[in-house]
């Protein structure tokens, strides 16, 4: 299904293209980087165009190694239970760099997401605690969107919880998965689209 925005206002957010998500980043999404030139050719349709940014301060407690356990655990933190990932995306540092390639043109507001050091951040609406906002709802309003369209990495963490969250606060969502790729850890991918369409979120590719 081809994407053609009935507005200018329609808004995408592209979802963290960064080097640690990418091939030989520290927390890389297979085929991470084949999603550069398709969000390069989606970005130019929008009126309304924002880039998130995962950033995050060292010793997170998102981090396995600030717990001593192993990557890809989960524990139970204050706000719920809690993936340990990699160290990644660590603030000021190349990992945390929006890819070299994603062209940055169209680009009105870089978001970023994930500073507090202890909470996690998939959704670029709200924190893992699911109590702190990022403003970006209001930033959106302000800017008369009322369809988000979403792409980037990983589709299954912060695409889904972005969209889930877009959806929550009363917009439109649509998901581009030509344009976004998985981890898939242990069925969250099927998971992740089962609750994205429960949602009434469209998942399309262009």
């Amino acid at each position: 299904m081809p994407i053609t925005p009935a507005s200018p206002q329609d808004a995408l957010v592209i979802v963290d293209v960064q080097n640690d998500f990418c091939p030989g980043g520290a927390l890389a999404v297979a085929e991470g980087d084949a999603v550069v030139p398709l969000v390069n050719a989606l970005s130019p349709r929008f009126g309304i165009v924002v880039a998130t940014q995962d950033w995050h301060t060292p010793g997170h407690v998102s981090f396995a190694s600030s717990h001593g356990r192993a990557p890809f655990e989960t524990i139970d933190l204050s706000y719920g239970a809690q993936v340990l990932w990699p160290d990644h995306c660590i603030m000021g540092q190349p990992g945390a760099d929006l890819h070299a390639g994603l062209d940055l043109a169209p680009v009105q507001l870089v978001l970023r997401k994930g500073f507090h050091p202890e909470i996690d951040s998939y959704s670029a609406f709200r924190e893992a605690d699911r109590e702190t906002d990022t403003g970006l709802a209001g930033y959106l309003r302000e800017r008369g969107a009322a369809h988000v369209y979403l792409a980037g990495l990983a589709t299954d963490f912060c695409v889904a919880w972005t969209a889930l969250d877009a959806r929550a606060a009363g917009f439109e969502v649509t998901v581009v998965e030509s344009a976004s790729r998985a981890i898939d850890l242990n069925g969250s991918l099927d998971a992740a689209r089962r609750a994205m369409r429960e949602a009434g979120i469209a998942l399309v590719s262009d």
